[in-house]
């Protein structure tokens, strides 16, 4: 039993005795109080839809190996339920051939393709296509391949922007959707002349500025951008243009230009197709000094590499051809192979479409593939991490209706969404419009909201990485839940409406795997993270990686995985690892398994460090059986913490475990990694523990040092409750 504290005027406290309650050996004071009132429930939450896992790309010779039933029959003891099908081509700035069969736009077999909607064999395999028209040397997502051809040296190639971010195709006028390309100089260097060698179609009006602030991209409301004094031309002719910008030269370190008509003349692909002919193309840029002679002396580095001057485009033109297929070292899981595979449990399984290196046309026919294959679908999400590629909201927005409207078309009851943002801790910001407005995701809502389109998001998504890789420390993880829950406010103070659920479709600690993923600190963090995020109102979430991966470098020499086990040469599992764990706990002992629904109440803890970090988190959930299933995270390193739970109800009063009580805890006596490099192994290796416990008002529950405990059961009242009643 807990000391119990009593503060009375005739004891004197000894400062040992003072330190002892600054560092909380004293814990009768410790206690978790649930408000369990029925109207002040936060969330609810079905297992079958809301607890899921994601499949990305993966390295083309890893596939059938993780494929295996053998493989899928351990990975599905995790418990994770519904699936996500991840995207990965638009992070490579690629086309998706999701159906390998299909027809080009261009009869001489170039230009639009579109996958065919007919079931024939079994798709195993799809692949990307690398984008000719490439405008940007890299993107934030993962695509560092290929290049921009505005750098590249060769005026025989040309960026080109999104014919679909044209009045053709959203009917709206061009200047509601200016395009642009921005230089990084990656130094201050004396400017005042720059050379366009425009493609077709050119801009007729456009605006060649600097930026007064130190990173446009980084830090977009930090600074604005400028037109030269010789930068603005209102009747531009295309071909090869000087321009003196400047009278002298004057430092600068971005430059963009802002093009805002087009000439709507075709492409070198012809006449034949509209979309040849509208947006804007740049052959090459030059950028510098010019003399009195007119001799351009450049600034610039041109080479067909990521080491030319870094330039980003605001959207780039998905025409391409067979032979611009990409790697085919990795590859996107055949949409066959995938709901063949055991993976999706039968459930409905959300599905991506390609949006911002795509077209309508695919992405109907992807849909009606789907369908008629008779594949259950639960959501389609629109796109891939728009953010990532640099794309401003309102022609994420504009691309998003359209294809909005193709897809209703084929079934007016799928559920589209996105954003599908990167995983980000503070809004996403963008250079201010008109009216001074930065925020993302606000502009996107604004421009649905604007044309009455508002219904087309049926649900917002978004990935969460919460911590810098190389950089993350035990004292991370007091960090977790006020990290999601505040994002989570984020969005709906930039205007999502209530009932537009939130759904995270990608997770795990950061975006590059460490020791932390596998230590006891990954299992810790992960229960964590889903139990504030149910709590604080979340519709869904989906783990990531479900297939094991393997061990990898890391951060820090360290090794890691975005897993859930340690594989061997051939990809056949041997360990689990500590999220493996966490899952079960989340799936099978929090959670009851199956569709029943999960209510959510508020869990307060007082157990804190003198710092005031909360130590002990903890997450109640009210079962469809009827018992009460509280979610303990114990993140003091050292030691254990003696707690009593409290359920208060506003109109009946204080309830407790009462009776036989399941206690599930995890922690390391029941897990410890032991690094070693590619060859890193648990031991002990799990289970959880296992106990029951006979509850009752005056129980107070020990929770291990580092561990992650489910106490489960029935509540009654004390007697001094039931004597009030009486």
């Amino acid at each position: 039993m807990p000391a119990t504290i009593r503060i009375r005027r005739s004891v004197h406290f000894s400062l040992v005795t003072l330190l002892s309650l600054m560092l909380g050996s004293f814990t009768d004071a410790q206690t978790i109080r649930v408000d369990m009132t029925a109207s002040h429930s936060t969330n609810s939450f079905v297992p079958t839809e809301a607890l899921g896992a994601g499949i990305d790309r993966m390295n083309a010779n890893t596939v059938e190996k993780v494929f295996t039933p053998e493989t899928i029959s351990r990975v599905l003891t995790a418990g994770w339920q519904t699936v996500t099908y991840r995207q990965n081509t638009e992070l490579f700035a690629e086309a998706w051939h999701w159906n390998p069969e299909g027809t080009w736009s261009d009869p001489a077999g170039q230009g639009y393709f579109t996958g065919s909607s007919t079931p024939g064999e079994s798709i195993r395999h799809s692949y990307g296509y690398l984008l000719p028209h490439r405008g940007s040397t890299r993107n934030d997502g993962t695509g560092n391949n290929g290049y921009s051809r505005i750098t590249d040296g060769d005026l025989d190639t040309y960026w080109k922007s999104n014919p679909y971010l044209t009045q053709a195709f959203t009917g709206e006028d061009d200047s509601l959707h200016p395009q642009w390309v921005t230089v990084d100089l990656a130094n201050s260097l004396p400017v005042s002349a720059i050379k366009i060698a425009w493609g077709e179609p050119y801009a007729t009006k456009y605006s060649v500025q600097y930026w007064t602030g130190d990173d446009p991209i980084k830090q977009p409301t930090k600074g604005s951008w400028v037109s030269f004094p010789g930068g603005v031309v209102t009747s531009g002719r295309g071909g090869a243009v000087t321009l003196q910008l400047a009278a002298s030269p004057m430092p600068v370190h971005f430059l963009r230009i802002w093009m805002t008509e087009s000439s709507n003349t075709c492409d070198s692909h012809g006449s034949s197709d509209k979309r040849n002919c509208v947006g804007y193309a740049i052959r090459e840029l030059f950028l510098g000094t010019a003399a009195g002679n007119g001799e351009f002396y450049d600034l610039l580095r041109h080479t067909p590499d990521q080491d030319q001057t870094a330039t980003i485009s605001s959207s780039i033109d998905p025409w391409h051809a067979p032979s611009d297929l990409g790697p085919t070292t990795r590859e996107q899981i055949g949409l066959d192979f995938f709901y063949g595979s055991g993976y999706t449990r039968g459930l409905p399984a959300m599905i991506p479409i390609a949006l911002i290196y795509a077209t309508p046309e695919d992405a109907v026919a992807q849909i009606t593939y789907l369908e008629k294959r008779g594949y259950p679908i639960s959501y389609i999400e629109m796109g891939e991490e728009p953010d990532g590629q640099y794309m401003l909201p309102e022609d994420y927005a504009a691309l998003y209706l359209q294809f909005a409207t193709a897809l209703h078309r084929v079934d007016p009851k799928l559920k589209l969404g996105g954003p599908v943002f990167q995983g980000v801790n503070e809004d996403i910001l963008v250079w201010p419009d008109a009216h001074g407005k930065a925020s993302w995701l606000g502009r996107f809502l604004d421009y649905l909201r604007a044309r009455g389109r508002l219904n087309d998001l049926s649900f917002m998504s978004f990935e969460h990485y919460p911590y810098e890789p190389c950089k993350i420390q035990w004292s991370s993880l007091y960090d977790e839940p006020s990290l999601i829950s505040h994002i989570m406010q984020v969005w709906r103070d930039d205007g999502l409406p209530r009932n537009v659920p939130m759904l995270i479709t990608e997770l795990n600690l950061a975006w590059n795997s460490g020791e932390s993923f596998v230590n006891t600190f990954g299992g810790l963090w992960l229960a964590d993270f889903v139990g504030e995020f149910f709590t604080s109102g979340g519709a869904g979430m989906y783990y990531f990686h479900y297939p094991p991966g393997g061990v990898s470098p890391g951060c820090n020499e360290s090794f890691g995985t975005f897993g859930m086990f340690t594989v061997d040469t051939n990809y056949q599992i041997q360990k689990p690892t500590s999220q493996f764990f966490a899952s079960q706990l989340i799936t099978q002992e929090w959670a009851q398994p199956g569709n029943g629904v999960h209510r959510l109440f508020r869990a307060g803890s007082d157990v804190v460090d003198p710092a005031g970090h909360v130590l002990v988190t903890a997450y109640a959930v009210l079962r469809p059986d009827g018992q009460w299933s509280v979610m303990v995270i114990n993140k003091d390193q050292q030691n254990a913490h003696t707690v009593r739970m409290v359920f208060n109800d506003s109109s009946s009063g204080d309830h407790f475990f009462s009776g036989s009580a399941d206690f599930i805890t995890f922690g390391n006596a029941q897990y410890q990694w032991h690094p070693k490099a590619r060859d890193g192994y648990p031991d002990p290796a799990g289970p959880a523990a296992r106990s029951t416990v006979a509850a009752r008002a005056d129980t107070a529950f020990e929770f291990p040092a580092a561990s992650a405990t489910v106490i489960r059961g029935k509540l009654g009242e004390d007697r001094a409750t039931q004597t009030k009643k009486h």
